[in-house]
């Protein structure tokens, strides 16, 4: 056995665990007193468990930037800025992927490294659809005759609930008092309601790797207008059919903002071994593994330069060249401490709207509430 061994958890999709396996596999081989084993959890459980628990029995882990409001009020990480050199960070500063990097900058203290970039984008089959849609109004007409395909469980709706609200006028969590005003808020979501009335109701139970296995695997749906890219589905042979990802549509004469996602990597500050896990996370997020090692193996990169990469857009078939514009005008979510409770109930009185036809007012009225309970569980204030 392994002199030190360091313990990971991280999402159990190939994007998320399949990089760093081989990472790790090849870290070991050059260290041999290093074994990394990483433990892998659904996207729900990596939604639902709170990671502030989970620091004190794994040692690197995969986070939501989201989360580091709380990281922030329980030091339950390292604070990197102290530990890494500040060249290595400048650099990461400097190619950052719109705002993934910023994303872990929280009361000025680097929480975590930006090993992946993501956020929602067009994709569609170049061989059923050769012109995806343009505006708005070609996605409607899409929809009209059943080929296209959206995620719709309520954490997706809600990080669309933001991109319309913005489209709509105002960006949202501007204030404490509400999300958004309610004239902006009933606009966004009866905007929402154009394309989420047309969809097929199995739809309301996808995520976007559901989505995006229904979209690749058969010939039913030919377009989704705006999901969590996955580049490993514009792979040749990782599925059945080649998904093209693309630009989202304009709306109202412009391009839509998406909510940027993607994760973060963190070394518990309880980790037994943080000069080998602070070592390990500085190779793993560096450019020359970014745009190697780690996106070869199904990794979708936080570092820029595999962005830009000739080699990483010719095995993607231009994923990372398609959606770079994208993720540079992304917006980024609310990082407070509290946030993630209106994260994880928000999205319920929304969907609720737009899968039975309710009333917009009362779905913004209800998500107000919980905004503001989301406040009570804040030791600081609104950091979006």
């Amino acid at each position: 056995m392994a002199a030190i061994v360091l313990n990971g958890i991280t999402w159990g999709h190939s994007r998320g665990i399949t990089p760093l396996l081989a990472f790790s596999q090849r870290y070991n081989e050059r260290h041999p007193e290093v074994e990394i084993r990483w433990k892998k959890r659904t996207l729900q459980e990596f939604a639902d468990f709170p990671i502030e628990k989970l620091t004190r029995e794994y040692d690197l882990l995969i986070i939501d930037h989201p989360w580091v409001g709380c990281a922030a009020a329980t030091h339950c990480v390292l604070p990197l800025d102290e530990y890494l050199p500040a060249a290595y960070l400048q650099d990461q500063a400097a190619h950052s992927v719109g705002l993934s990097h910023p994303s872990y900058i929280y009361n000025n203290k680097q929480w975590a490294l930006a090993i992946d970039a993501a956020t929602p984008a067009a994709s569609y089959r170049k061989d059923l659809l050769p012109h995806p849609p343009q505006t708005w109004e070609d996605v409607i007409a899409l929809a009209d005759k059943g080929k296209v395909a959206v995620p719709a469980i309520p954490i997706d709706l809600l990080m669309n609930f933001y991109s319309f609200c913005i489209a709509s006028g105002k960006e949202p969590f501007l204030s404490q008092e509400e999300i958004i005003d309610e004239a902006t808020g009933i606009r966004a979501i009866q905007t929402m309601k154009q394309l989420y009335s047309r969809i097929d109701r199995r739809f309301y139970n996808c995520n976007p790797i559901a989505v995006a296995e229904l979209m690749s695997a058969t010939d039913d749906y030919w377009y989704c207008p705006f999901a969590y890219g996955y580049s490993n589905y514009s792979r040749s042979g990782y599925a059945r059919h080649v998904l093209y990802y693309t630009d989202v549509v304009t709306i109202n004469g412009e391009k839509l903002k998406t909510t940027i996602g993607g994760t973060g990597l963190s070394v518990s500050a309880f980790c037994a071994h943080k000069e080998t896990a602070l070592d390990v996370a500085a190779e793993l997020v560096s450019g020359e593994c970014q745009r190697t090692l780690y996106m070869e193996h199904g990794g979708q990169p936080g570092h820029r330069s595999a962005w830009l990469d000739e080699a990483a857009n010719r095995l993607t078939h231009g994923f990372f060249e398609n959606v770079l514009p994208l993720m540079d005008r992304g917006y980024m979510r609310p990082r407070y401490n509290g946030y993630l409770y209106f994260q994880d109930h928000a999205g319920d009185p929304l969907q609720e709207c737009l899968l039975h036809d309710g009333d917009p007012a009362t779905a913004l009225a209800t998500m107000n509430r919980i905004y503001q309970q989301s406040l009570l569980k804040n030791v600081s204030t609104v950091d979006a």
